[in-house]
């Protein structure tokens, strides 16, 4: 359970937080960092950043003064594609997509149609986004309406800002993963009436990927996005080579993989489309002009041989990007180890991955891919006070490497190489403790 609320917090710590993407102004001009500064919060929300010596003076008897030695606070990491079902068979041997989804992921997934099981998975689930810094994900359930709502009703008890979706699916899966489009409609419509607004909580429609879902089902999915304003949409995009040409097999009168989704009106501001690995400028402009966003997966793209993002040009063509552990796929929940990987899969392509560019992917660039920057992503005044405490001595390692670091990105660097879930002190969500090494 979340630790108390004191109506007034004070904390005392190094802060670090994103202000723009560096690829659009510059590095410097990026970030805003204290050495010693003082973050307030009055319930649930930031009141005020600045260095401890000015705001301490203003504090009254009444703020609770916390101190955060030897660490970095930053914003809480934003996920922008993970599955729920699939944390149960993560680091599964031997496959890439397709052949993954039949083997190892439909399996796990069965189980969902269980309650009690959703519930336990939910519950973990959670508890693993925590214990590595992830306040905010935005989620893959099950086909099954019960896996939504054990995640709903979790992270409500929990009073964290999550995005989830029923999965809606109709071929090209085992018979007892199916729906109808109108099973999918009704059940995501009740879902959205049910939890969509509900506390710090929001709905995606969430076809599962166009190889598995019909045109009739694409449209319906169309359809309740156009009847729920303010909904999300998530699905997956040119992840796999395999992939693509059995959506160009399945679609051939469409002219690409993301013509499919937008002839069904799926392109919008809360648009969400994981991976986009083989993607081409006509795509990145066509997502751009829709405001829509690509989840960035390095881990699970690597782990499945799907291939490499492209950042620079989703940059050049100003497409929103966050970052997506794609558990089970990805093989870890930890957003650090998960900008390891980023790294290196820029290092591939011949580009540099900035560590400011990792902070604004992980926290504000995050939380623009989710239209949620007015709320979460940064310290700015007035948004929800959703932070992590990143230990400078986590590990003897760590601690050995940051001895030799002479700067703040030196630093920032080593973290998101070195750290994992251990690197994570505290996780804070809306001003109260939800996780504590």
């Amino acid at each position: 359970m979340p630790s108390a609320n004191p109506l007034r917090t004070a904390h005392r710590g190094a802060l670090l937080h994103s202000l723009a993407d560096p690829a659009e102004v510059g590095v410097e001009a990026s970030f805003e960092y204290v050495e010693d500064g003082l973050l307030l919060v009055e319930n649930g929300q930031i009141q005020a950043m600045g260095p401890a010596s000015e705001l301490l003076p203003q504090l009254g008897r009444e703020v609770t003064l916390i101190e955060h030695p030897d660490a970095l606070l930053t914003p809480g990491f934003i996920d922008t594609h993970i599955h729920l079902p699939q944390a149960g068979m993560i680091g599964a041997y031997g496959e890439q997509l397709l052949d993954w989804l039949q083997t190892y992921t439909f399996p796990c997934e069965r189980q969902f149609a269980e309650p009690a099981h959703a519930a336990t998975a939910a519950s973990q689930f959670i508890d693993e986004l925590l214990r590595n810094g992830t306040t905010t994900a935005m989620v893959f359930g099950s086909v099954h309406r019960t896996s939504v709502e054990a995640f709903f009703a979790e992270a409500e008890r929990r009073d964290l800002r999550m995005i989830a979706g029923k999965v809606m699916m109709d071929r090209n899966a085992p018979p007892d993963l199916l729906d109808t489009p109108q099973c999918a409609y009704t059940d995501s419509k009740a879902l959205i009436e049910r939890w969509h607004g509900r506390g710090r909580l929001s709905y995606a429609i969430t076809p599962r990927f166009a190889p598995t879902s019909s045109p009739e089902q694409l449209a319906m999915a169309g359809r309740l996005l156009a009847e729920h304003p303010g909904v999300y949409l998530q699905t997956h995009l040119s992840e796999n080579r395999q992939e693509i040409d059995w959506v160009r097999s399945l679609h051939p009168e469409r002219s690409s993989y993301l013509d499919v989704y937008d002839h069904h009106q799926l392109l919008g501001e809360r648009s969400v489309f994981a991976h986009g690995v083989h993607l081409c400028d006509t795509d990145c402009a066509r997502l751009a002009q829709a405001g829509s966003a690509i989840a960035f997966c390095p881990t699970s793209n690597l782990f499945l041989g799907s291939g490499l993002f492209n950042l620079p040009m989703a940059e050049r063509h100003k497409v929103k990007v966050g970052l997506g552990t794609d558990v089970g796929a990805g093989t870890s929940f930890s957003i650090l180890q998960t900008l390891n990987e980023a790294y290196k899969v820029m290092q591939l392509q011949g580009a540099r991955l900035h560590p400011f560019k990792s902070l604004y992917l992980a926290t504000l660039g995050g939380a623009r891919a989710l239209h949620l920057d007015d709320r979460i992503g940064s310290f700015r005044p007035g948004n929800e006070a959703d932070f992590v405490v990143l230990d400078y001595h986590a590990t003897p390692l760590i601690t050995q490497r940051l001895k030799h670091c002479r700067s703040l990105e030196e630093r920032l660097f080593v973290l998101m190489t070195l750290g994992d879930d251990r690197a994570i002190r505290q996780t804070w969500a809306a001003g109260r403790r939800v996780h504590q090494r």
